[in-house]
């Protein structure tokens, strides 16, 4: 069984900005994927997926409809799937780092997603993610997991963890 790294903490504290920096040191060593504001007139629109290989996907949206909500956003599960979950697949197949942002109630609708995310964190392969910090029975479940290792993230201590995930990822290759 591998080991996985899951960061967490409050939005904005820069979990994000911290797993892209961490996959842009490790290279062609990291697969998987980002998600990504979409700004427009009036702020924040939606997100988008970005893969570590440099596919696009539009993950949520205002301009969404249907059943699949998170706040003002609809939610394209057909996306997570098929970049999100395809991209996680592809990382386990070449044995890469995985990189998931984020394990998130958006991503949860995918039951695809869920299973994928199971089996990174079961492979021999290093899992590293960002998972929100509410509550959440499924979860909860990933963060109690006996492979894991959890990391608050927050605005003073970021920088700082950049560099002991790296170190965190030499030690346990």
């Amino acid at each position: 069984m591998g080991h996985t790294l899951l960061f967490t903490g409050q939005p904005g504290a820069g979990k994000t900005t911290l797993v892209k920096k961490l996959a842009q040191s490790l290279g062609s060593q990291a697969g998987g994927f980002y998600t990504q504001e979409l700004r427009g007139q009036g702020g924040r629109q939606g997100f988008e997926l970005v893969t570590l290989a440099g596919k696009q996907a539009l993950l949520a949206h205002t301009k969404i409809r249907g059943p699949h909500r998170v706040g003002r956003y609809g939610v394209d599960i057909a996306a997570i799937d098929r970049v999100g979950v395809a991209a996680i697949r592809q990382a386990l197949d070449q044995r890469q780092i995985v990189v998931i942002d984020e394990i998130g109630k958006m991503e949860l609708f995918s039951s695809a997603f869920q299973g994928i995310v199971l089996k990174a964190m079961s492979s021999p392969c290093l899992v590293v993610a960002t998972v929100m910090s509410r509550p959440h029975a499924w979860i909860n479940a990933l963060k109690a997991m006996p492979q894991v290792v959890l990391w608050q993230v927050t605005s003073a201590n970021r920088e700082a963890l950049l560099t002991q995930a790296i170190g965190w990822l030499d030690a346990h290759r």
